[in-house]
């Protein structure tokens, strides 16, 4: 088999892709989540293509095919269960991945990391686009909520609202739209995992030491085949504990109603994977800043490719950026919950300084990095020297 790889030119290409690439042998368990991201991906597209076989792109009957599936046709309920959970679990590896590529510098990689966050951001739109889909209540108050935010651009507002509805307010055409785009879009995501793997190849990954070991590489099989599956596996189990014991422990109880456009839900509010962003949103109170500060919320991660290069690349050898890194997702944590408490104090004051501390983030942690490499290449020996010689001569 391996020697059929070798001689066809088709097995050479994945033999040198996968099988034969060399890897650093100090990759740690944060390295898994690329691989695991990619087993949510398939794992995402071939359910989606079971679930779209039923469904119904009409607001009169596309509640009620959502409780068809989970209650009259067979075992379609645990790909509906496994569709939507898997989307948690999707962002739950992504999250993780983004936050290792800026614990450990992967953003100096600038074609990977520019490709990386488009991706991010059209993982995001098509998690959107499908949450309206099941056509509960949540699911069209907050559709009609967050399509609302673009009438807040000046001169196109309006009409641009109109145009993504297809309508006057959300109805039928407006599910029409995004149920295609929601199935056509995560293919197009497909392809760019493609080419974010091909550039990824072509400059070799970045390790946890932060230093190039050129001599210390090992093949990707049979060794981070064997760490990968095992990563999988572990994700599997808990998955499957998750949608056999508590399959809506993670979704919101006023999903289970049909959409009213008449009966507005006491507190909207997203998946748990769009909630700093939400509260990003609610913290400022104006209309328009507010949708600017929700696109900055994730377009900022383009700034880190403006990063200058330091000694060493990664954050073990840096304490004082550890514990600059640790607050930040300590922060990013409190804008979770902060988007799932009411529109109140304090709630509003703590979302609202979370906000400026998000952002300020984003804005030094990039070149935070210069001026700790200066003050490491400063002689702090022969400085106390020269202090203490010179208070002897003053004394």
């Amino acid at each position: 088999m391996l020697s059929l790889m070798g001689s066809h030119s088709l097995g050479k290409i994945i033999n040198n892709s996968l099988s034969r690439l060399p890897r650093p042998s100090n990759l740690s368990t944060w390295w898994n989540f690329g691989s695991l991201l990619g087993a949510c991906l398939v794992f995402q597209l071939i359910s989606g293509l079971f679930l779209a076989i039923f469904f119904y792109n009409s607001r009169a009957s596309a509640f009620e095919r959502i409780v068809t599936l989970e209650s009259d046709l067979h075992s379609t309920w645990l790909i509906r269960l496994a569709h939507a959970n898997g989307a948690r679990f999707f962002f739950f590896c992504l999250y993780f991945h983004v936050r290792r590529g800026i614990y450990y510098h992967s953003f100096h990689l600038p074609i990977t990391w520019g490709i990386g966050v488009v991706m991010l951001l059209t993982i995001m739109g098509v998690a959107f686009l499908g949450y309206v889909l099941p056509w509960g209540q949540i699911s069209f108050w907050g559709t009609s909520v967050i399509t609302n935010l673009a009438s807040a651009i000046p001169y196109i507002g309006d009409n641009l609202v109109l145009w993504v509805w297809g309508s006057l307010a959300v109805r039928s055409r407006t599910l029409t739209r995004f149920f295609a785009l929601h199935f056509m879009i995560p293919f197009a995501v497909a392809f760019m995992t493609v080419v974010h793997l091909l550039f990824l190849h072509q400059t070799g990954s970045s390790n946890p030491l932060g230093i190039s070991l050129f001599y210390t590489k090992v093949s990707f099989n049979p060794f981070f085949i064997f760490k990968d599956f095992i990563g999988i596996m572990i994700i599997i189990t808990l998955f499957l504990l998750l949608i056999l014991n508590d399959p809506w422990g993670l979704g919101d109880p006023e999903n289970f109603l049909m959409a009213d456009s008449l009966t507005t839900p006491i507190h909207i509010q997203p998946e748990w994977y769009f909630l700093f962003a939400y509260a990003v949103l609610r913290s400022i109170p104006n209309k328009l800043g507010g949708v600017v500060a929700l696109g900055a919320a994730v377009l900022v991660l383009f700034i880190f490719v403006t990063s200058p290069l330091a000694n060493v690349k990664g954050n073990p050898f840096y304490f004082i950026r550890k514990v600059y890194f640790w607050r930040f997702i300590g922060c990013v944590l409190l804008l979770t919950w902060i988007g799932a408490r009411p529109v109140e104090d304090p709630f509003i004051i703590t979302g609202q300084l979370l906000t400026i501390y998000y952002f300020l983030f984003y804005l030094s942690y990039p070149y935070s990095l210069s001026g700790w490499d200066l003050l490491n290449q400063f002689n702090w020996n022969t400085y106390l020297i020269l202090k203490i010689k010179a208070l002897i001569c003053h004394s």
